[in-house]
């Protein structure tokens, strides 16, 4: 948005979520629906968390990436989904413009992680495939805990960047944010300032946090394609597109709604359009992530049900 002439230059102290309804009675169906989806979300990743932490088979560096992923998750609906939740129960739709930025740092900084950490797991596959001789050495525990340090490093300055960039425009009113939760396209539209630094920061950013992630997965899995088309079982076809398929899956989820909603910016009547992203980002994503992992995995289904069964035979 450009500065306008003669505007009041006084800084707003909190902004207004408007949310995804306006009335009173499909709040109060949305606010049900949401917790329910908070209560799955958090129990199913921290369920899957459970499993991997608990069964020794599981004890690999591929569920080491997954359960770094479920933290995420858990992590990325909680930013979003509580706040939104209090806002429904009281009738407060303000949010002061310090929990603002709060909330934008911490859902950038995860989403940034997300975005190396599926990175981490496609090369976790491709050496696990293709280079099955030597994956204990180049995948070993050191060199997780340096990728997932990496990726953390990386997402951190990523986030950090975006909150200082943002600090530096002016914001004098409007207030009302056409969202349930704070992010630099909706921001954007109610700055007094110009904006063209920040989307070309939000864009260059994003093409090196989306771009080269992107590049190196389908690398990847150009590679694993090729030596699993080479294998004569096929069963083992099976198995190992059985590991990359879920994985695939929540690639595909994961960048492509991100795409569509940081890749458009300018275009105001977007914004009810970016609630149903927002939603799917931060609510069905997650929610998602727990069945997709352990839907076709026999060895988390196993250890779920050896948690599950433990836990009857304690009562």
């Amino acid at each position: 948005m450009e500065p306008e002439a003669g505007t009041n230059k006084t800084a707003v102290a909190e902004f207004i979520l408007l949310g995804l309804v306006a009335t009173e009675e499909m709040q109060s169906v949305v606010f049900v629906l949401f917790l329910f989806a908070y209560l799955v979300t958090v129990g199913g990743n921290l369920s899957i968390l459970a499993a991997i932490l608990v069964e020794p088979k599981l004890h690999t560096p591929m569920y080491f990436f997954l359960g770094n992923l479920s933290v995420l998750d858990v992590g990325c609906i909680t930013v979003t989904v509580p706040a939104m939740l209090g806002h429904l129960l009281s009738n407060k739709l303000t949010i002061s413009y310090n929990a603002c930025l709060t909330q934008l740092f911490f859902f950038h900084l995860l989403a940034g992680m997300d975005c190396f950490l599926l990175t981490a797991m496609a090369y976790d596959r491709f050496l696990a495939i293709c280079r099955p001789l030597t994956y204990s050495t180049r995948m070993s525990q050191t060199v997780q805990r340096m990728l997932v340090a990496v990726s953390w490093t990386c997402a951190f300055t990523n986030a950090l960047t975006h909150t200082i960039a943002l600090t530096t425009l002016n914001f004098c009113g409007p207030k009302e944010v056409n969202h349930f939760y704070c992010d630099l396209p909706q921001l954007f539209q109610l700055s007094c300032s110009s904006t063209q630094l920040n989307e070309l920061l939000l864009f260059a950013l994003g093409f090196l946090m989306v771009g080269a992630p992107v590049v190196l997965i389908i690398t990847s899995y150009i590679h694993v394609a090729a030596a699993v088309l080479q294998i004569r079982s096929a069963e083992g076809r099976k198995k190992a597109f059985s590991t990359c398929g879920s994985h695939l899956t929540v690639v595909f989820l994961f960048y492509g709604t991100g795409i569509f909603n940081y890749m458009r910016l300018g275009s105001e009547e977007a914004s009810d359009k970016d609630k149903g992203v927002g939603v799917f980002n931060t609510v069905i994503n997650p929610m998602l992530n727990p069945l997709i992992y352990s839907l076709r995995n026999t060895d988390v289904q196993g250890a779920l049900w050896r948690i599950l069964v433990g836990r009857w035979s304690l009562t």
